[in-house]
């Protein structure tokens, strides 16, 4: 056993770092965290200095186990998990899950930090070790506190006041209210028409267009002209004043310069990918994670390619720009590198500048270089990371604008403008990605011809063109990236998850890489924004996390940065349970009245999601008709008329060998029924367009497929072989048996059968909405948690503590169930108990 231990966070991580350091060192991971809050109310105690009862994560306990076993034979223990709270915050549990088991005395316990994963980068940093950053962990917990407390007081009153299952986050909640927000305004939106005009020119020595900046002596603006008469007058009047010519009256020239952009942070790095790559932010974290813990160089052996990926700092260190500017002279020529390295300041709130921005680990490591080494995945991100990182240490692109004024007559002119570059600089190696292209991108590239003032441009033509304006475009997952960013709501290193949460509870939907939100999703923001305004405000959440910033630099202390939120909002909880009215909480609509029945037809959110419904919901005589929205609609901007199709299902198409055949909707989507046969729907059909002779296909197909399904079949026997989803196999209805590969089924026997049953049967899978079954405990284990409930009296712990144990040793045999061992530790600690009691 080595004398050194030294823990990271994950398996590849580990396998890297143990080459480096040699055989005095055993390198283990622990999987990443190693506690977490136990999951019931109770694990923050408000009345208690919001003391938080941790446990085990369940499989990570064997990692832990492995952990303590090789601490106990070493001498000095190094906690080297991720340069982050998280990070600071996992290497505290498991130092106290260490110290719980008397496994720190006599030995010495150091935190190590390095954010790449280099020889030179882990020599450094096991030559500088510290102690655990105590603000960073009481950060993280203060973080992870008011998450719980959100979640566990929150979430249920959304369950009674919206629909059962529903949680609330803290920083989930104005992400989600950010998307929904955009969608109200795009539903706002009021389109306004426009015209452009735009002239062709036919310069003898290259044709081009240009806008029309003046009209009748005055500036032509977005809105100067709204309709097509208009348009066509104006281009009239100009086509008459130019007689087959416009005269340039003005050119100018004017050089700029853009500045690269500066290293990747992980918001930027998100976005970048998202624009270039078409990742998602969960891939990205995923596979700039695999390049950060190393990969396989052939001879050079495994190396961590990036530096860490969660960072919000653009700084990089000496060594690192010195190794890039040597790269940019070798492949770019010293033009291209300016006289000083370029600095960047960071833009997000209280980054933290001891860090660096995500880099290459080594630049004379290029893209063409390690490609055969990566899949494709990662050799695309590292392309990006790699190119950014040294373009941000070029010199600035030079560009020159040209711009030409040009009359037509004396009261109408057009502008054409085109830029080109006169020195790419940094644009040789990279071009930051942009979500939308002003006027200024468009003209980039283009290249006017030679002109001077006083010259005659001959006309080709003029042309006028319709627009209307777009309502504002939903998020992508970069734009919302940036907005979170912007707005200061949690932290980059969250935002995948927040993004995969919103997802999850399908509170929103991604539709054409754009973020729509569900009904539910509108239903949860509006409830929220109404109701809990204050926690769900932009400027709220920036704040509080500004604070826990605060405790992380050791400027707050957080337990009464807790107070301040628990006590208002513990009370605004308490106050909404039975002050709101659920209709008004989901968003329930009336539509209109049926013309059919004359009663009222109004749109709401159930418990499977949204519906209409035709006639009053109080209605105790007369209950009214349901029917759920098709996928697509929502119950905030269908129409009463389309609200009424939906009611013309079940659909009677006809007969077919003289049963009725029909369609409709049920529990697993549309279908079409003859006599007591179903089959489903395809995709391609629509219950509501649908016709008989594709109803009575599908349902012959199904019956065809039915019919080919039984291979083989025993006179007096419930056993039958038949062909499955997954080839052929044998059930009797309640048990399915295996297949021999080597057999022939058709040739099976009813001995064969029966046997094989006897040897391989297990029950059929239970059908929709079944519990699957709860995972069995270790027999030990339940007898144990048993027996944790009993009085808490001194006498009863004593007698209970001595009498577990004979029960847990019986419950433990190999025989004991889960309710054995349950039963028997109840009632052992019933009977300490009663054996305790002073009477």
């Amino acid at each position: 056993m080595a004398k050194n231990l030294l823990i990271v966070e994950s398996p590849a991580k580990a396998k890297t770092i143990n080459k480096y350091l040699g055989k005095d060192f055993t390198v283990l991971a622990s999987y990443g965290h190693v506690r977490d809050l136990v999951p019931k109310e109770g694990a923050v105690d408000p009345d208690n200095g919001f003391a938080m009862r941790y446990d085990l994560i369940e499989k990570n306990e064997k990692h832990v186990d492995a952990i303590a076993k090789a601490a106990k034979g070493a001498e000095h223990l190094f906690l080297a998990t991720d340069p982050d709270r998280e990070g600071e915050a996992i290497s505290w549990h498991i130092a106290e899950i260490l110290r719980e088991r008397g496994l720190l005395e006599n030995r010495t316990l150091q935190r190590v930090v390095f954010t790449e994963i280099t020889p030179r980068a882990i020599k450094e940093a096991m030559a500088n070790p510290r102690d655990i950053a105590g603000d960073l962990v009481d950060a993280q917990q203060a973080r992870r506190a008011l998450d719980y407390l959100v979640g566990f007081n929150l979430s249920p009153v959304l369950w009674r006041k919206v629909q059962r299952g529903l949680s609330a986050g803290r920083v989930q909640s104005p992400a989600l209210r950010m998307i929904v927000e955009r969608e109200e305004e795009i539903e706002a939106f009021v389109a306004r028409e426009y015209w452009s005009i735009e002239a062709e020119c036919a310069h003898p020595s290259q044709a081009f267009t240009a806008r029309l900046a003046k009209l009748d002596g005055k500036k032509f603006e977005q809105f100067t002209v709204t309709d097509g008469d208009t348009a066509e007058a104006a281009r009239k009047r100009i086509v008459a004043a130019a007689n087959g010519a416009l005269h340039v009256t003005d050119v100018g020239s004017k050089e700029r310069k853009r500045r690269p952009a500066p290293p990747f942070t992980t918001s930027t790095l998100q976005q970048e990918a998202a624009r270039k790559l078409g990742f998602t932010t969960k891939r990205t974290m995923q596979v700039a994670q695999k390049l950060y813990e190393g990969v396989a160089l052939g001879e050079e052996g495994t190396v961590g390619l990036i530096s860490y990926m969660r960072t919000d700092s653009v700084n990089l260190s000496a060594d690192a720009i010195d190794e890039i500017r040597d790269v940019i002279a070798r492949d770019y020529g010293t033009g291209a590198l300016p006289d000083k390295p370029n600095t960047y300041k960071a833009k997000a709130k209280n980054a933290q500048e001891a860090h660096e921005a995500v880099r290459p680990t080594s630049a004379l490591r290029t893209p063409t270089q390690v490609a055969r080494f990566l899949e494709d995945d990662a050799r695309r991100l590292y392309e990006l990371i790699w190119k950014r990182t040294v373009a941000c240490q070029m010199v600035p692109a030079t560009l020159n604008t040209v711009s030409v004024e040009l009359a037509a007559g004396s009261e109408h002119s057009f502008r054409a403008s085109g830029t080109t570059v006169v020195d790419p600089g940094f644009l040789a190696v990279y071009e930051e990605g942009k979500d939308t292209k002003g006027a200024e991108d468009e003209d980039e590239g283009r290249k006017l011809p030679l002109m001077k003032t006083g010259d005659r441009v001959p006309l080709d033509r003029i042309h006028t063109d319709q627009h209307f304006t777009q309502p504002p475009p939903r998020f992508t997952e970069a734009a919302l990236v940036k907005a979170l960013e912007e707005y200061g709501i949690g932290r980059p290193s969250t935002y995948a998850s927040i993004i995969q949460t919103l997802l999850f509870r399908k509170y929103v939907e991604l539709e054409s890489r754009s973020f729509r939100p569900s009904d539910v999703g509108r239903a949860v923001s509006k409830f929220l924004s109404g109701h809990f305004t204050q926690y769900v405000d932009y400027d709220f959440t920036a704040r509080l996390e500004d604070e826990l910033d605060a405790v992380s630099r050791g400027e707050e202390d957080w337990i009464p940065l807790m107070e301040r939120f628990w006590t208002p909002f513990k009370q605004l909880v308490e106050e909404k349970k039975d002050s709101v009215d659920r209709n008004e909480a989901t968003g329930a609509r009336q539509l209109g009245t049926d013309p059919k029945s004359g009663k009222p037809v109004s749109v709401r959110l159930g418990r499977f999601g949204p519906y209409a419904a035709i006639g009053a919901i109080e209605d105790e005589e007369e209950k009214p008709t349901f029917a759920s929205l098709r996928p697509g609609q929502s119950m905030h901007t269908i129409s009463l008329e389309d609200a009424l199709e939906l009611f013309k299902l079940p659909r009677k198409l006809g007969l077919d060998k003289d049963e009725e055949v029909s369609v409709g909707i049920g529990r697993f989507g549309a279908f079409a029924k003859r006599g007591s046969v179903y089959a489903s729907l395809k995709k391609e059909d629509d219950p509501y367009t649908v016709d008989l002779a594709r109803a009575v296909f599908l349902i012959e197909e199904k019956e065809e497929i039915a019919r080919n399904r039984i291979i083989k079949q025993f006179e007096g026997s419930d056993i039958q072989v038949l062909n499955g989803r997954f080839g052929p196999y044998i059930s009797d209805g309640k048990l399915n048996g295996r297949i021999p590969k080597d057999r022939e089924p058709a040739s099976l026997t009813l001995e064969e059968v029966t046997q094989m049953m006897a040897d391989t049967g297990k029950p059929m899978r239970k059908g929709f909405g079944k519990k699957a079954a709860a995972k069995k405990e270790p027999a030990k284990k339940v007898a144990k948690k048993a027996a944790t409930k009993a009085p808490a009296t001194a006498a009863v712990k004593k007698a209970a503590k001595k009498a577990t144990k004979k029960a847990v040793k019986k419950a433990t045999s190999k025989t004991a169930t889960k309710t054995v061992a349950k039963k028997a530790a109840k009632k052992v600690v019933k009977k300490a108990a009663n054996d305790a009691a002073p009477f």
